[in-house]
């Protein structure tokens, strides 16, 4: 395992982090606990000191997982993170409410990396205005933090102005090959790295987008590189080619990704690309950009929705259509997945939705999740919808 530095007190973390949003699930969708459990004690066997969870993941379930997980004395081997959830604040007090309750949670008497989580321009300046820079300062003077930061998930133009809106001490931003001119990007992942503060990458896989039903136009594109690499190693590698990155956080959730990753992590060394390494990562951003319709990251934040549509699968199974050379077998898997064949016979396709727009504001990726539903019905709910979803039922016993 390699490790990089927090430039402003020293800790020297793993460049791979353990990403708890995306924990095994059991079929029922509760998170599988005993697996989890087993694959991040693993990781931190192997090497993982750093291990980020937040109040809203799993429904609420990914801190009390991870905090059990942290016993037998895998609390001291790690640097822990959460996130106050900035969009529950109504005062002051909310603040310090939410950090004891992530606290006993977590089975901690202190968080060694807390975040303000998903800011936007907005959003910072009504945290502000709620005091929380008194909170974040009497928080750090009490012990119960260690070190103050931030997720972002906004305009690259209210980037700046957050960083130097606090003396923060890193920050966490979604960066991968495709996003390099979105949300904070290249520009604000050099901008935070110049004013001292550590990087924690979220999102480096895009959700399993760039890793899950690679296309064959980009699949032919990677093979042509003289060195053999998974799409996932190639993304992975992108981003710890770049020195301002301190960690990336992978959402591990499968025993062979995570000793992969493992193994790339112990390898990654900033600036080891060549030239035409990375010509051919520029490549294959160009051949993504042609064929993705929606820029989903699956992260769930827009969940659940009230109508009860199934936003991050309609969307993956949307890019698939496109992505996969199949379409026809894509639009049985879309009547299979949504139309109730699959999820315990609950049909959670996007004709569901009645355009509340609940979920725009939630988006951290600014869909406009009800216009892109609507596309979603045109194409894989239009002639012959009803017959697949009644074929799928079949297939899977399912009256």
């Amino acid at each position: 395992m390699l490790y990089r530095k927090i430039p402003k007190n020293g800790d020297e973390l793993s460049i791979l982090g353990f990403g708890c949003m995306r924990l095994p699930v059991k079929a029922d969708g509760s998170v599988d606990e005993e697996r989890a459990v087993k694959q991040i004690r693993y990781a931190i066997d192997n090497g993982v000191n750093y291990v980020d969870t937040a109040w809203p993941y799993h429904m609420g379930q990914s801190e009390p997982v991870l905090g059990r997980a942290l016993a037998d004395g895998y609390r001291g081997k790690v640097k822990l993170a959460t996130k106050l959830p900035s969009w529950l604040i109504e005062k002051r007090e909310d603040m310090d409410k939410y950090l004891n309750a992530q606290l006993e949670k977590l089975k901690t008497d202190h968080i060694d990396y807390y975040l303000i989580h998903a800011l936007v321009g907005d959003l910072w300046d009504e945290v502000g205005k709620l005091g929380v820079a008194d909170f974040l300062d009497k928080a750090k003077a009490d012990g119960r933090i260690k070190n103050a930061g931030f997720s972002f998930h906004g305009d690259g133009k209210d980037f700046g102005r957050i960083v130097d809106g606090y003396d923060w001490d890193f920050c966490q931003i979604q960066y991968n090959f495709l996003d390099e001119k979105n949300q904070a990007g290249t520009a604000g992942l050099e901008y935070a790295a110049s004013k001292g503060l550590g990087v924690i990458i979220m999102e480096p896989l895009r959700g399993g987008n760039l890793t899950r039903n690679v296309p064959p136009a980009v699949k032919e594109i990677w093979d042509k590189a003289p060195v053999k690499r998974t799409a996932a190693e190639w993304a992975l590698r992108w981003i710890w080619n770049h020195p301002e990155v301190t960690v990336v956080l992978s959402g591990m959730n499968d025993e062979t990704h995570i000793r992969e990753n493992l193994r790339v992590a112990g390898q990654a060394y900033p600036n080891s690309l060549t030239e035409a390494e990375l010509q051919l990562v520029k490549r294959v951003e160009k051949k993504y950009r042609e064929l993705m319709k929606v820029g989903c990251t699956g992260c769930r934040y827009c969940m659940p929705c009230p109508s009860g549509v199934n936003i991050p699968l309609c969307f993956e199974e949307y890019n698939n259509l496109y992505l996969v050379d199949n379409p026809d077998g894509e639009k049985f898997m879309y009547a299979a997945r949504l139309g109730g064949a699959v999820a315990l016979g609950t049909p959670e396709f996007a004709s569901l939705c009645v355009q509340c727009r609940e979920c725009v504001d939630k988006c951290p990726q600014h869909i406009d999740i009800p216009a892109v539903l609507e596309s979603v019905v045109k194409e894989l709910e239009g002639p012959g919808f009803e017959e697949r979803v009644a074929t799928a039922r079949q297939a899977f016993k399912q009256t």
